[in-house]
């Protein structure tokens, strides 16, 4: 497999943020909810939040690397026989996915800045990540934390939304259209005949 992408299939280096950023990000969705099912006191609340606020600053670092990449390095065409409102799906689904998974831990982000605990981010235990500046010094702490809990918790659910349509239409595009758009992404698979 090349580094790069090329008009038929996507390159390691894409196939690995995928990947990576896929992985992330399902374990943050049941770390995120197994966190919301503990009561407050228990002890593992304090590390699993730790954990899951290191793994969304991953998941942030990974998203711009990937956006990076995939502006420096065009993606490989969809098939031919793709309709239009099917490409323009595909288009707004990875597009929605951009925006979730950058507002994801920005709005995560946010919350811890403005949480009057004042809790620090401590990056997988090796280094604590700063608090937004902005937002620890405003007046209106208090705001910006409910605004981004609540955009939060939506975009939770768009995500699993997309997560879902994603998942559906690669499966769709293998076992039923028998075309490559999944065997782009998943290079180990064998490509439909």
């Amino acid at each position: 497999m090349k580094l790069r992408n090329t008009p038929e299939a996507y390159g390691a280096v894409a196939v690995t943020l995928h990947w990576l950023i896929a992985l992330a990000v399902l374990t943050m969705l049941g770390v995120g909810f197994y966190m919301d099912w503990l009561p407050k006191g228990d002890p593992l609340v304090y590390p699993l939040f730790q954990f899951h606020k290191s793994l969304g600053l991953s998941i942030l670092v990974l998203v711009v690397l990937r956006l990076l990449w995939r502006i420096s390095n065009p993606t490989p065409a969809l098939p031919a026989h793709m309709p239009r409102w099917e490409r323009f799906a595909a288009s707004a689904t990875h597009y929605g996915f951009y925006a979730a998974l950058l507002l994801l831990p920005l709005s995560g982000w946010v919350m811890v800045s403005a949480s009057p605990y004042n809790i620090p981010t401590l990056y997988f235990g090796l280094f604590e990540w700063p608090h937004l500046g902005f937002v620890t010094q405003s007046p209106d702490k208090a705001l910006y934390e409910d605004i981004a809990h609540e955009v939060h918790e939506i975009l939770v659910w768009a995500a699993l939304a997309l997560i879902g349509l994603h998942a559906a239409a690669a499966l769709r595009h293998h076992y039923m259209l028998k075309d490559t758009v999944l065997t782009r992404m998943a290079p180990w698979m064998r490509r439909p005949s």
